[in-house]
């Protein structure tokens, strides 16, 4: 997926620590309602969000330490149904949360 497909999400820049960083990550992640955390390394966290209508969709957020970047994921399990723009807010919320988190 590149920069001009409708669903590309660009990476977090990580300042700091990376390690640090991805570890902010993951208590942030870990905070959002209806979210639980299903399976977490120093450099991988993946994550279930429960909609408020039901729904299920993943979270996955991969570090990058030498790129100081972080690649997330956010995606509907329901790829028929249209997520009305949920997945690419929760994001960018993250993205908002933890850029606070670190500064």
């Amino acid at each position: 997926m590149d920069e001009s497909d409708a669903r590309y999400v660009a990476p977090f820049a990580v300042t700091g620590d990376p390690s640090v960083a991805f570890l902010a990550l993951r208590r942030v992640l870990a905070a959002y309602p209806r979210t639980r955390i299903v399976a977490s390394t120093d450099s991988y966290v993946r994550a279930t969000c429960r909609t408020r209508l039901g729904f299920v969709d993943d979270v996955e957020c991969c570090l990058w330490s030498e790129d100081r970047l972080v690649h997330v994921r956010s995606a509907s399990r329901h790829a028929l149904l249209w997520d009305l723009g949920v997945n690419r807010r929760r994001v960018e919320s993250l993205r908002r949360r933890l850029s606070s988190a670190a500064g």
